[in-house]
């Protein structure tokens, strides 16, 4: 029996194994640090957002439509790039909240506006903090020029992860 074989099954046996990475991520240190840290970040973020009255995603489509306001849908998804039952459903909830309006664009029947209510415009600085206070717990420790050149690093494995999708939007500051 191979050495990876022998791994392989005392892990099968054995899965609260955790003093190391997943086999499948064995010499892939970079993307399972990416993928831990992602979980990790989404998970404070949503511990931050919850005072707001939000989950973590929902916080996305709240700025765009704060920023941009009455969009149709089908531009939501595009601007959010998420899947389009996921926006039916975070925009549901977001409804239901009082977050949001929906309805018929009048240009158009068939396409619906969507856009913050007036209420909504009460949580945009519960938001802001929110995400000031990821940013500040996220990177305490690193000096600015560790923080200009973690963002540079990170908007290089971005682009690169791009190129292997479609439709990813420009890198922001282009």
């Amino acid at each position: 029996m191979s050495a990876i074989h022998e791994i392989a099954s005392s892990r099968a046996a054995d899965p609260a194994c955790t003093d190391r990475p997943p086999s499948s991520a064995c010499g892939e240190a970079v993307s399972h640090a990416i993928s831990r840290v992602a979980r990790l970040h989404r998970a404070a973020a949503g511990k931050l957002l919850r005072g707001a009255g939000l989950y973590p995603g929902q916080e996305f489509v709240m700025m765009h439509l704060w920023d941009a306001g009455p969009v149709r849908q089908s531009e939501l998804i595009k601007a959010v790039e998420l899947d389009p039952s996921t926006i039916t459903k975070m925009l549901q909830r977001l409804e239901q909240a009082g977050h949001v309006r929906r309805r018929p664009d009048p240009r158009d029947g068939r396409a619906v506006l969507v856009e913050a209510t007036v209420e909504s415009c009460d949580m945009h600085e519960a938001v802001i903090l929110a995400w000031a206070g990821l940013e500040e717990h996220a990177l305490a420790g690193l000096s600015p020029a560790e923080r200009t050149q973690l963002a540079g690093l990170l908007s290089r494995v971005e682009a690169n992860l791009c190129t292997a999708t479609a439709g990813c939007p420009a890198p922001a500051g282009d």
